[in-house]
């Protein structure tokens, strides 16, 4: 019989996935999967109500509908002040997972290298070996997750094609500051490398801290393939709008792999989402607000566990130290917490390239009574177990 594609036995199903479903096996709270148990805001729900009862049953334009990348575009230009046009400067996708293939697939012939940074968002390095890439990892030291300007030096100048950023970062919750994605910036125009910008939480920072869009910095916009998302902004993971925004000549071939890919995002949703595209400026003040809050309350609680973590600058992920719990790895804790404590994490290993075994990644985007539930259960059980 012939063998599958060997490129698949590098790297395995998602963990993050493979959590949920633990979890969902023994009945805990899921703080694995990056996904909020509360509504999506009710103007959207209502939008969608209508836009399933109206002519949006077919096929969309297979890059995104007019609408919604009109309203897309005005929503871009207004936070980022990038005069995107709808018709030539991006594409729409199904979730950001999408926009990041079709980035990598549209920056990278099979052979070329690009940079990951570790600990990574799961996705990144299996889109490079997907796409016959080769990923080179840069580790970003804890505790404040910074780079080695000469480690990412030297990884340019071995031959990336391209450098993959997460920003804010998903698990370690960094927000990169203006000077590191300066000196980023220059590397890129040094070594003439694409910049693949995941930015999906970018409305989810942390005061001092400040969120600034790749794009905008001198002589970016031509070489950055900027992927972003509703899930996270309007807590609608499950609806899977995501997008790809850069320069005419790369968004035509973006487009050529989406069409290959998926052919097209979701027709009605796309239509009801163009409600929250143009929510006003005091959505996402909001927005930020209510995650000041679960981050306040949960992190409060991790105190009472005596145990160290990571304080996020963004995003919604704390890095648990379990390492005074006396298991042999990450992977074994993650499940005794689940079985045992009634709360489940991600093994923090699964973002590492390094061999890293002290963290589990915990997410806040929940419910307080949800945060409430699941903080009694961490310190009770955490420190039984200490």
């Amino acid at each position: 019989m012939p063998q599958p594609a060997r490129r698949l036995e590098v790297f395995t199903e998602s963990v993050i996935r493979e959590m949920t479903r633990l979890s969902n096996r023994h009945g805990s709270i899921n703080l694995a999967q990056g996904f909020p148990d509360f509504d999506p805001p009710a103007e959207l729900v209502d939008a969608l109500a209508t836009a399933i009862r109206g002519p949006f049953h077919q096929y969309a334009v297979t890059w995104g509908a007019p609408r919604f990348r009109q309203a897309l575009a005005r929503k871009h230009q207004r936070f980022t002040g990038l005069d995107v046009d709808p018709d030539r400067h991006l594409v729409v996708t199904c979730g950001s997972t999408e926009a990041m293939m079709v980035s990598m697939m549209t920056a990278c012939d099979p052979g070329d290298k690009v940079i990951v940074f570790s600990p990574f968002y799961e996705n990144y390095a299996a889109d490079a070996i997907l796409s016959g890439a080769v990923p080179v990892h840069v580790p970003l030291h804890a505790p404040g997750f910074t780079f080695d300007r000469d480690e990412l030096r030297r990884a340019f100048a071995a031959g990336a094609k391209a450098i993959v950023i997460c920003n804010p970062s998903n698990p370690s919750g960094k927000v990169f500051t203006r000077d590191e994605l300066l000196f980023i910036a220059g590397l890129a125009e040094e070594f003439d490398a694409f910049v693949l910008m995941d930015e999906v939480y970018e409305h989810i920072v942390y005061a001092p801290h400040r969120h600034t869009c790749f794009a905008t910095l001198p002589g970016m916009w031509e070489r950055t393939l900027s992927c972003g998302s509703l899930s996270k902004t309007y807590s609608i993971t499950g609806w899977r709008l995501g997008h790809v925004i850069a320069p005419e000549n790369l968004i035509s071939r973006a487009r050529k792999v989406h069409d290959f890919l998926t052919v097209g995002a979701a027709a009605p949703l796309q239509e009801a989402a163009v409600t929250a595209l143009e929510f006003a400026d005091a959505y996402y003040a909001e927005l930020q607000q209510a995650y000041d809050r679960k981050k306040l309350q949960f992190l409060g609680c991790l105190k009472q566990t005596g145990l160290k973590f990571t304080e996020p600058q963004g995003a919604y992920y704390t890095l648990l130290d379990i390492s005074p719990l006396g298991f042999s790895t990450d992977t074994e804790a993650a499940g005794w917490m689940t079985r045992e404590v009634g709360v489940t994490g991600v093994p923090g290993s699964s973002f590492f390239r390094e061999p890293e075994h002290r963290y589990i990644r915990l997410h806040f985007a929940k419910k307080e009574e949800t945060l409430r539930a699941a903080g009694e259960k961490l310190v009770e059980g955490l420190r039984r177990r200490a």
